[in-house]
C-alpha cells in the first residue's frame, strides 16, 4: 500500500509485511531488502508494531547486531550487480556456487527457508539453517531466478539425490562411536558348585555345540 506525500508515493508497511520480511531474512537490514524499501522506511514502521508475547517492537525483535547466522558478504565497486548475475547465459568465473548462494540470501532474492517444506529452524550454536542452493534443471550454469531454489538437507536428499558418498557416510557414522568391548568374566566357580555341576553331567570345559538347548540339563534336574 502507498500514499502520496508532496507528489511522491510513500511505501506503507503493514505489520503483516514486516513479519513476512522478518521470516525471510536474518536482520532488519535484510528485511528492508526483502521489501525493497530503504532502511529508514523499514525502521519507521517496524518500530511501530509491538510483538505482544515479548513486549518488544518488531524492529527490536529482529535486531541482530552481532551478525549471528549471517554469511559475511563484502561487496566492492568492482563487483557485478545481482541482476547481471541472474541473466540467462551469464558467465562469471570468479563466482562460485557458494558465493552466488550467499549473494542471493544477502540481497533477499531467495528466502532463508526450504522451497519445498519451508523448513527454517536455526541451529542454536551458530544460528545457521541447513540449506543448499539447488538448480531445478540440474544445470549449475543456469543462474536465472526461476531455476534457483533453496532446499534443506532432507528435501535435497528426497528430491535431488545423495548429499554424501558412501565413504563420507561411513566416516560420519563412525565418528565418535563408542568402541564395543567384550568383557571376559573374571570369576570362576568354587569347588562346591563345580562338583555339583559335574555330578549332573555338566562340564563347562567341553564343547557343547551339538545340543545347546539345555534339554539334557533339564532332564537331569
Amino acid at each position: 500500500m502507498s500514499e502520496t506525500i508532496k507528489g511522491r508515493p510513500r511505501n506503507i508497511l503493514t505489520e503483516q509485511d514486516v513479519r513476512r520480511a522478518m521470516s525471510k531474512s536474518d536482520s532488519n537490514r535484510g528485511a528492508a531488502r526483502v521489501l525493497n524499501v530503504s532502511f529508514p522506511t523499514y525502521k519507521l514502521y517496524a518500530s511501530q508494531y509491538v510483538d505482544q508475547p515479548t513486549g518488544k517492537t518488531l524492529f527490536e525483535l529482529h535486531s541482530n547486531r552481532s551478525g549471528k547466522g549471517i554469511r559475511k558478504f563484502k561487496k566492492d565497486s568492482k563487483d557485478v550487480s545481482i541482476t547481471e548475475l541472474l541473466v540467462e547465459g551469464s558467465n562469471f568465473p570468479s563466482y562460485s556456487v557458494e558465493k552466488l548462494k550467499n549473494r542471493l540470501l544477502y540481497e533477499g532474492i531467495l528466502a532463508h527457508q526450504c522451497n519445498k517444506c519451508e523448513f527454517s529452524e536455526r541451529r542454536v550454536t551458530d544460528y545457521k539453517i541447513p540449506l543448499l542452493l539447488s538448480f531445478k534443471d540440474g544445470n549449475k550454469s543456469n543462474w536465472t531466478v526461476d531455476n534457483l531454489e533453496m532446499l534443506c538437507y532432507n528435501c535435497y536428499f528426497l528430491y535431488i539425490g545423495d548429499l554424501f558418498t558412501k565413504q563420507q557416510v561411513g566416516l560420519i557414522e563412525d565418528f565418535g562411536a563408542p568402541a564395543v568391548e567384550i568383557h571376559t568374566p573374571d570369576w570362576e566357580l568354587d569347588s562346591y558348585y563345580k562338583e555339583h555341576f559335574e555330578s549332573l553331567g555338566i562340564d563347562n570345559t567341553e564343547d557343547n555345540t551339538e545340543d545347546n538347548s539345555g534339554s539334557e540339563f533339564i532332564s537331569k534336574l
